[in-house]
């Protein structure tokens, strides 16, 4: 029997969900000290968080195999050769940025697909042997200084390309995953491989030492790769960039509730394509007896893809400032995805909506 590959936001939200169920959401109440409650158990400080949250606006640049292939949830297979924009222009999209108001923005160096938008070490599907051979990650960290836009990564866990042995949500047959869960707890979840994670580990390596300073890095799928791997990676980013702000994607929610199964450790929790709770983010949160500080980021596309799809045009401006509002207002950044075209630039019909929410939100 054929099953149908489920969209990643289904993928995420039913994932979390079974981690879960089994070890149980978010907080363990136990009481904290005087001196916790005041700071925090957190890695960062106080001061270092606030000033990640004064940022508030950033940009999410969706690019890479998938701009090309159409497909978010690439099976990696394709030859790196497809990936052929005519000219990625990260001056552009700070450009873009700068102006619309952003002050921090997000690349995928490495999505489902496996393609890695840097000349990696530790394999060849790399922009090295692509269409077009520019270190686009190189290039968009140089743009965002030259603009004074924070850069950021994001890395993606689940890889169809490089799996090393794991056991990819692509071959998982989530119909029967979302029928039989909870009442079968013996049914397999998707898992990475120790030999991928030794892989994962040398490329964020390689991203956190070639670069320079990065304000945020963003590990996506976390939950395949186990507490006690994403606790030791959680801990090797904090060494390679001691100031730098870790966010392992706890998924599709209001943020409400955190899933310590899935995601931690992190810095800040994420709230993919919904608003934080009605009575504002819950920045304070306890976790296996300890208290932390802990920030939200919102992210969501500008249209209703991840990656540029022709005819895929930006939400209604009335929509696109609401949701702006809504998320400052509520206590929490907004990391608005903003796709590059097959060209390798930022659309018109992006720019303008932009600019357009920049004017309509009184964004400074």
């Amino acid at each position: 029997m054929s099953h149908k590959q489920p969209s990643r936001r289904k993928f995420i939200t039913n994932l979390s969900l079974a981690t879960g169920g089994l070890w149980g959401l978010e907080s363990f109440k136990f009481p904290v000290s005087s001196t916790e409650a005041e700071k925090g158990a957190q890695r960062l400080s106080l001061k270092q968080l606030k000033r990640w949250e004064a940022m508030q606006y950033g940009m999410f640049i969706h690019f890479g195999m998938s701009t090309f292939t159409g497909d978010e949830l690439d099976n990696g297979q394709s030859d790196a050769r497809r990936y052929a924009p005519v000219n990625p222009d990260p001056d552009q999209w700070m450009a873009v940025a700068k102006e619309a108001g952003m002050k921090y923005a997000v690349l995928t160096t490495k999505h489902v697909a496996g393609h890695c938008l840097w000349p990696s070490k530790h394999t060849d599907y790399t922009v090295a042997h692509s269409g077009n051979t520019k270190d686009v990650v190189g290039t968009f960290v140089n743009a965002c200084r030259k603009y004074g836009i924070k850069p950021g990564f994001y890395y993606c866990s689940w890889d169809n390309h490089h799996t090393f042995g794991s056991k990819t949500p692509s071959v998982v047959k989530w119909n029967n995953l979302m029928n039989s869960f909870p009442k079968d707890p013996k049914m397999e979840l998707p898992y990475t491989s120790s030999v991928y994670q030794s892989f994962q580990t040398a490329q964020i390596e390689e991203l956190l030492t070639q670069y320079g300073d990065i304000a945020e890095i963003w590990v996506d799928i976390p939950g395949v790769l186990g507490r006690g791997y994403r606790t030791f990676l959680y801990q090797h980013i904090s060494k390679l960039q001691p100031d730098c702000v870790i966010m392992m994607n706890s998924g599709i929610s209001t943020g409400e509730n955190y899933n310590v199964a899935y995601a931690w450790p992190s810095d800040i929790i994420a709230i993919e394509r919904n608003l934080p709770q009605d009575g504002g983010h819950k920045k304070w949160r306890a976790i296996e007896g300890k208290n932390y500080y802990m920030p939200g980021e919102v992210c969501d596309p500008i249209g209703k893809n991840w990656f540029f799809v022709e005819g895929d045009h930006p939400r209604p401006e009335e929509e696109l400032k609401n949701q702006y509002l809504s998320v400052t207002q509520r206590g929490a950044n907004l990391l608005l995805n903003v796709p590059p075209d097959k060209n390798g630039v930022i659309p018109d019909m992006h720019v303008k909506a932009l600019l357009n929410l920049k004017k309509n939100a009184g964004i400074k």
